[in-house]
């Protein structure tokens, strides 16, 4: 719900905590009944480290709650950790950092700040950075305001304070021991500055976030709590959501592409797809159960994750960028002719997948070698006789090209299924 006007505006006919609990977004949190965000807004926070030059689908899923917290009338201080981004967040890490040079912190801000807005551009929230409130205050000062009022039995019960210094452990440094103090200080700061009285956060942020909850109370007298999202699990493999073969899914178009962005959700197992399209989009309750119906009774059509992939890639890349991820995928999955590819389409296939040119009569096992599809000659010739290989989505086991396997001057070359496993193969 919403305060708009006269009175309250309930959303879809949800309160925010019927929908966190239908999209799979109650995990931990300090509030006994969650029926409290279902009522006056409430100002709360969240952040994420400069430790790299974008957020990756992990702090996706966290972004999206965020957005049902506006949404639902709720005032969001979104935070981009300049000073815990020069330290790193040692929980869950087995050895220490690398520490950013301050030229990479300050472009991995920039870059974090242009993906909140991205992402929240059409909703109301103000951007803060931690940096500003560190930067003129001296360590004695640190010691007795912040440091003083933690107990040194609570930072060394934290599980990775005790792993790193175990008898298998490699160590910790002063600085990430003492990182939750920092944080801890974010969330008294803004209590104080900007009302402040909750953090969200992933699950894996709840000890950091509990610390802030703790230092409000000793310096203070008052009251704050977190709400934490669940960890997002990949249920075919059981690990954590989020990892390709080729490593994190970035939401940065240079790290990964609006179409290996979009093909990453088309390809997600059929009981995944049901759950991220709630936690990953803003369709409503309708939109999903009618979505899965369909898709149950036709689940070769993948309905469920085109939607998925095209909400998604929406959120994070826009609307322009999707259709033309979409438009791609359609050639490289041979449901369009590759002959009727436009010029822009064949621009983000040759960035896509590897290209060579051929002529008539040349070899397909050079090509397959040329290109990467195969490791070697006798590789390519074993993928030609065991039927794994096609031209414009059309099985062959042909080693030499034919004029008419081109289509308008183009073939797509293939071995398997995956799309990524092609080649765009032009006549010279």
């Amino acid at each position: 719900m919403f305060f708009a006007g006269g009175g309250w505006v309930i959303l879809s006919g949800m309160t925010l905590s019927e929908e966190l609990t239908w999209r799979g977004l109650v995990n931990q949190t300090t509030y006994k009944d969650l029926t409290v965000l279902d009522g006056e807004p409430i100002t709360f926070y969240w952040g994420v480290d400069p430790s790299a030059d974008s957020m990756t689908i992990g702090n996706l899923a966290a972004a999206m709650m965020v957005k049902a917290f506006i949404k639902h009338g709720h005032k969001a201080v979104l935070l981009v950790g300049g000073a815990t981004g020069m330290i790193g967040d040692p929980d869950g890490k087995a050895t220490e950092r690398e520490l950013k040079t301050l030229d990479e912190i300050s472009h991995n801000k920039k870059a974090i700040a242009a993906q909140y807005r991205q992402i929240f551009g059409d909703h109301g929230f103000e951007q803060v950075d931690n940096y500003d409130w560190f930067k003129g205050m001296g360590y004695l000062d640190f010691l007795r305001d912040v440091g003083k009022h933690v107990p040194i039995r609570q930072m060394l019960q934290r599980d990775f304070v005790n792993s790193r210094l175990g008898e298998d452990g490699v160590g910790i440094s002063y600085a990430e021991f003492s990182y939750v103090l920092i944080q801890a200080y974010d969330f008294l700061t803004l209590y104080k500055d900007k009302g402040v009285t909750l953090q969200v956060c992933g699950s894996d942020q709840w000890g950091n976030s509990i610390a802030g909850v703790d230092l409000i109370r000793r310096k203070t007298g008052g009251s704050a709590h977190v709400y934490s999202a669940p960890l997002i699990i990949n249920k075919a493999s059981g690990q954590k959501f989020g990892k390709s073969e080729e490593g994190a899914i970035w939401l940065d178009p240079a790290k990964t592409t609006p179409t290996q962005f979009y093909q990453f959700w088309i390809n997600v197992d059929d009981a995944g797809a049901e759950d991220y399209l709630k936690v990953f989009t803003e369709l409503d309750k309708d939109a999903v159960d009618k979505l899965i119906a369909e898709h149950r009774r036709d689940p070769g059509q993948r309905l469920a994750q085109q939607s998925l992939a095209r909400e998604v890639t929406k959120v994070v890349h826009g609307q322009s960028a999707t259709e033309l991820a979409e438009e791609v995928t359609q050639y490289l999955i041979a449901q369009q002719p590759i002959g009727e590819a436009g010029a822009e389409v064949l621009r983000v296939i040759r960035q896509e997948i590897p290209t060579a040119r051929a002529k008539a009569g040349e070899s397909v096992i050079e090509a397959l070698v040329g290109t990467g599809l195969a490791s070697s000659n006798n590789e390519a010739r074993r993928l030609l006789q065991s039927n794994a290989v096609s031209f414009n989505g059309k099985k062959t086991d042909n080693e030499a090209f034919k004029a008419k396997d081109f289509q308008n001057g183009r073939l797509l070359l293939r071995r398997g299924k995956a799309f990524k496993d092609s080649a765009l193969i032009e006549l010279t």
